[in-house]
């Protein structure tokens, strides 16, 4: 009776250890390869499986996106520039069974192409191509990986440049070559500037020489903002003094016109000119800061007699 009982606990302990052994569980992101007797017996789904202890090995692959980054590689362009570049790629598994048959460590083999793709791709391109073409060099890199890995099992979802250094001396001059385009770029806007400038400043002769008092206004206006800070010397415009000068000439025609006698018809020209005259008198003692009293200047100048 004991040896019967000592049988069926040894029984079920082998039936234990025996499931133990031969229960396998695949979770929801990976993917199972099954060995029997060294021969592949396809691909497991996730979830729940019972395998034969000591005659089958079940290899879980994961199926999640990696993250590998591409350590840095000093690199020369084609315009003989040493950069150093580093870059990141991000592969899934898509068929397990070649991810484990096809290559022994997929990981290190994509790290290694990886870097010598970057390389080759980096050289083929210039500085400029390289710092302004990163869209292109990325995708270069990734179609060169997807032909190369599609027969490990793996996609190359997405290739991405980090990093690139360059050499000081290059800062140095691209930072001088930058100076040099915004001082280009300055003295054309600021051309621009005087060319628009010169073309109102010519709409607005054109008005000015259409309408004359249209300058005397902007002379009077000129005066105002001259005498807004006190100032004790007034700088009178040249267009302003011709026009002092050709009242002066005015009133020297009117003054020989009254001399000359009366006109015909018995009209005289003597109290028009007079009135004339001490009206120009007083504009002209006015805009040279004088004051007139019943047509006699008093600060010296012009005298009219009325």
């Amino acid at each position: 009776m004991k040896a019967l009982i000592i049988v069926i606990v040894i029984v079920i302990i082998m039936l234990a250890i025996g499931a133990a052994l031969s229960a396998r569980i695949i979770k929801q992101y990976q993917e199972g390869v099954l060995f029997r007797l060294g021969r592949v017996r396809g691909p497991r789904k996730p979830g729940f499986h019972l395998i034969i202890p000591f005659f089958d090995v079940l290899h879980r692959v994961s199926l999640r996106i990696v993250t590998m980054p591409i350590q840095s590689q000093g690199i020369i362009t084609r315009d003989n520039v040493s950069v150093d570049v580093s870059a990141v790629a991000y592969f899934r598994v898509v068929d397990a069974v070649k991810s484990v048959v096809a290559i022994e460590n997929v990981y290190s083999a994509i790290d290694q192409i990886a870097q010598t793709t970057l390389r080759k791709v980096v050289g083929q391109h210039t500085l400029d191509q390289t710092l302004s073409e990163t869209d292109k060099i990325n995708l270069d890199i990734r179609k060169i990986l997807d032909v190369t890995t599609v027969d490990w099992g793996v996609e190359v979802t997405l290739v991405e440049l980090k990093d690139i250094q360059l050499p000081d001396t290059m800062k140095r001059a691209m930072a001088k070559q930058a100076e040099a385009e915004r001082e280009k770029r300055a003295k054309i806007i600021n051309a621009e500037g005087e060319s628009l400038a010169a073309a109102a400043l010519g709409q607005a002769s054109d008005t000015m020489m259409a309408h004359p008092l249209a300058l005397q206004l902007r002379n009077l206006q000129s005066l105002v903002e001259i005498g807004v800070d006190k100032n004790t010397t007034v700088v009178f415009p040249a267009p302003l003094m011709t026009t002092i000068a050709e009242l002066g000439s005015f009133l020297a025609r009117e003054k020989a016109a009254a001399a000359a006698g009366p006109l015909p018809g018995g009209n005289t020209r003597a109290p028009v000119a007079a009135a004339n005259g001490i009206a120009a008198a007083r504009a002209i003692d006015t805009a040279n800061g004088t004051e007139t009293a019943n047509g006699t200047e008093t600060g010296g100048g012009i005298a009219d007699g009325s």
